[in-house]
């Protein structure tokens, strides 16, 4: 019989509720405030700024708590991506001896371990243990009530989304060497244009089987591969989400990961123009040198589910299948880690090309391939006895015209949902993306982030420089009297245990503000 023992249950504590009554007084009060600013942002951006600025000191909301995989932010409608779980992991492996490995989402091993230390604060926290057969298994999960409000405005849509209000829960648990957590939330924004009304839903979630040196895993969520952070070009956190089957293989310094994903385009109930997604990613890593290789191969209107096996090569098999219904890319990058603070990377991308020749004179819409390099320094240092992190992010990418396209009426394109699963600027485009950013930690995991983020983009309008822009052979035009965007978009994050604060404005070119508020249990 099963002998239970170690059982903890805890429900939210008497100053944790007054938590919450601090909260919504503080939530009334940034009502008045805001609404007693007339809130267009062409004619008052710098009160509403301000007055946004006051109501986020009087609220704030971006919460720690832990997650059983690393990778994107938690939730795809309300991201920064500045300050997220991925963004300090890359700081994190940019100053560890350890080995280097960039496929996102991948376990994170010390979920179960910090579990009780991370999750004791949450609303409901449950740990047991069972002795079955002489055997002592583990299992927990915590429960957290979650509500966000948000406000964003630009000057490109002459739109204002004030109140965005979501709410939903955060569950998440292991048993034994199973992992999971689901995010789930509801949403509805505000627009100022009466025609635009938007509510939905938004859900994420993993569960994952653990065992000595492979992870297999069913989950919601987008895949993040290679060196870079803003500007990967294979698989990149900017995609909306899609369901996925993920298996994970480690052996030392090798890493293999494969992956499907359904993809389609139109809303999760109205499906149209389904595609199957099969990727492979191999990488092995040095002392200071990781070398990675991806593949891709996307089929309309059929489905191999033999693809999925690490082992079968995908570009080759691309040959297989007509052009009309099939899809192919390889990626190689490197990244090479030195003085322990500082890593250079790079990433080459080949959707097509007809030979190596026609590579090099890079003239028709047959040859697509895109480039990105980029450098990271970073730093740890205390402050007294206050952790302070501080680094810098810079990268440059190429994307040629036509890229993520595909043949003739573009069934088979590199994209869900309308947008690319690589680099969000999409086809024909060149983008140089550059932050300084800062960490301070206050107390237990409360912590402010402050960052600096440049954004150059030149982006052509051409023939090939939509997803949708489909071909056959054509002259490309890379970048033709494309004009220089700039932006200047400083973020400052303030999070704690319940309460958080993040908010994102940019100046010059496209004028917007972010805003975002948050309460967890």
């Amino acid at each position: 019989m099963a002998d239970e023992t170690l059982e903890k249950i805890k429900v939210m504590s008497i100053p944790s509720l007054t938590l919450i009554l601090v909260f919504l007084i503080s939530r009334l009060l940034g009502y008045a405030l805001l609404f007693k600013v007339n809130i267009k942002l062409n004619k008052c951006r710098f009160n509403h700024l301000f007055a946004v600025a006051l109501f986020g000191f009087f609220c704030m909301g971006q919460i720690t708590y832990a997650n059983p995989v690393v990778g994107s932010v938690q939730n795809s409608r309300f991201r920064q991506l500045d300050n997220t779980m991925l963004f300090f992991d890359y700081h994190k492996q940019t100053l560890s001896k350890d080995r280097q490995f960039y496929t996102y989402p991948h376990r994170n091993n010390a979920f179960v371990t910090d579990f009780v230390e991370n999750e004791g604060n949450s609303l409901i926290c449950y740990t047991n243990s069972i002795k079955y057969w002489g055997v002592l298994h583990s299992y927990a999960f915590a429960v957290s009530p979650e509500l966000g409000l948000n406000y964003s405005g630009d000057d490109v849509t002459a739109d204002t989304i004030w109140p965005g209000v979501d709410g939903g829960a955060y569950l998440r648990g292991f048993v034994d060497s199973i992992d999971f957590d689901l995010d789930v939330r509801v949403y509805e924004e505000k627009h100022s244009n009466p025609t635009i009304k938007t509510k939905g839903y938004d859900i994420r979630g993993h569960i994952g089987f653990n065992y000595a040196w492979t992870r297999f895993s069913l989950s919601r969520d987008v895949l993040h591969w290679g060196p870079g952070y803003y500007n990967n070009l294979v698989f990149n956190q900017n995609a909306p989400l899609y369901n996925m089957v993920n298996l994970e293989l480690t052996f030392g310094p090798l890493h293999v990961f494969s992956a499907y994903a359904n993809l389609y385009e139109g809303g999760f109930e109205k499906k149209v123009n389904e595609r199957n997604l099969y990727a492979h990613r191999y990488e092995l890593a040095f002392d200071g040198l990781t070398l990675g290789v991806s593949e891709i191969q996307l089929l309309y209107g059929e489905n191999k589910p033999w693809l999925f096996t690490p082992v079968v090569p995908l570009f080759i098999e691309k040959g297989n299948y007509t052009e009309e219904v099939n899809n192919g890319a390889l990626a190689i990058d490197v990244n090479y880690h030195f003085f322990q603070h500082m890593r250079l990377y790079g990433e080459f991308f080949l959707d097509d090309m007809v030979s190596p020749v026609a590579l090099y004179e890079n003239k028709y819409s047959n040859n697509r391939w895109a480039v990105m390099f980029g450098a990271q320094f970073a730093y740890d240092v205390l402050v007294g006895s206050r952790l302070l992190q501080f680094g810098s992010i810079s990268e440059v990418a190429r994307i040629e015209p036509y890229t993520y396209c595909h043949y003739d009426f573009a069934p088979a394109l590199f994209a869900h949902q309308g947008a690319p699963l690589g680099n969000p600027n999409g086809p024909n485009s060149l983008v140089v993306d550059w932050i300084f950013y800062g960490k301070y930690w206050l107390y237990g995991k409360s912590n402010v982030f402050v960052g600096v983020h440049n954004k150059w983009k030149w982006k052509g309008d051409d023939n090939g420089s939509d997803i949708y822009d489909s071909y056959k052979t054509e002259r490309k035009r890379f970048a033709r009297n494309a004009r220089l965007h700039y932006s200047l978009m400083p973020v400052i994050n303030f999070r704690g245990e319940h309460f958080g604060f993040s908010g994102e404005y940019a100046f010059f070119d496209g004028y917007y503000v972010d805003v975002r508020m948050m309460f967890m249990m």
